[in-house]
């Protein structure tokens, strides 16, 4: 499968640089699109039709999510508008918390289920979208966040960790994946980050050795942190292939040979 990075800017977007969100593609099959935050629809239009799009929420602060909107609108009145539903999966509450973002009106909640298919994700149960194997774990992240363990159709694994602190699920997701897409959004001085909230270079190298992750893909670094020095850090605590993603890039995930 092909992952493509929209976005990988933790918490705020700034210049040239959108928030979560990941485009990922088995081949022969439509795209699914995994968070979509600040700046991540207009990369979307780069590279695939809003209208074929399968949606994949970790979770629903702004930064992971309030992009959607956007979409609702390209769905309901482009040109090419949808003629049919497309899947969106989230956690609990997310045809309200989108439907609060995408509304004109001061409490009320726009209906959004005139152009999406919603799920919400139960812990653990997996489910079939647009030929890939997708399995959620809650994670340790407010309020109901997951972590998402991505099997494609020739076996090649990808873990997204979302946003979290450490916990034992977190290595769950990763458990030998071949690619472990995961969110290191600060450096490890405890005065620089709130504790628990989520990972720190050293915490996110810790994950991914645990969970013999076969290689290691840091992302969600805040605009005011230093990226190198979370690099550095990770590096002290896992072995294998390591780097930070840029938007834009693209990664072909592969199962071992």
């Amino acid at each position: 499968m092909r992952l493509t990075v929209l976005g990988c800017s933790g918490s705020v977007n700034g210049p040239g640089a959108a928030c979560s969100g990941y485009l990922v593609q088995a081949d022969g099959y439509p795209p699914v699109l995994i968070d979509c935050g600040h700046g991540v629809f207009g990369e979307l239009l780069r590279y695939a039709n809003p209208n074929e799009v399968a949606v994949l929420l970790s979770h629903m602060h702004a930064d992971h999510c309030m992009d959607l909107p956007a979409m609702l609108v390209w769905r309901r009145w482009s040109p090419e508008r949808a003629t049919e539903r497309s899947l969106l999966f989230g956690p609990d509450g997310v045809e309200v918390r989108i439907g609060a973002g995408s509304s004109e009106y001061p409490g009320h909640v726009d209906d959004i289920t005139d152009t999406y298919e919603v799920h919400e994700w139960q812990d653990r149960v997996a489910v079939e979208v647009h030929g890939l194997h997708i399995e959620p774990f809650k994670v340790n992240h407010p309020p109901s966040t997951y972590g998402l363990r991505i099997t494609s159709p020739d076996g090649a694994v990808l873990a997204y960790s979302g946003d979290t602190g450490v916990c034992d699920e977190l290595v769950e997701v990763a458990r030998d994946a071949d690619l472990f897409l995961c969110e290191a959004s600060w450096t490890h001085d405890p005065e620089n980050r709130p504790e628990g909230i989520h990972l720190s270079g050293v915490e996110a190298g810790q994950a991914a050795a645990r969970a013999s992750a076969r290689s290691l893909a840091l992302t969600h670094v805040v605009p005011w942190t230093d990226s190198d020095a979370i690099l550095d850090e990770a590096s002290g605590e896992y072995a294998g292939p390591l780097q930070l993603v840029h938007q834009g890039q693209v990664i072909e995930v592969r199962p071992p040979l």
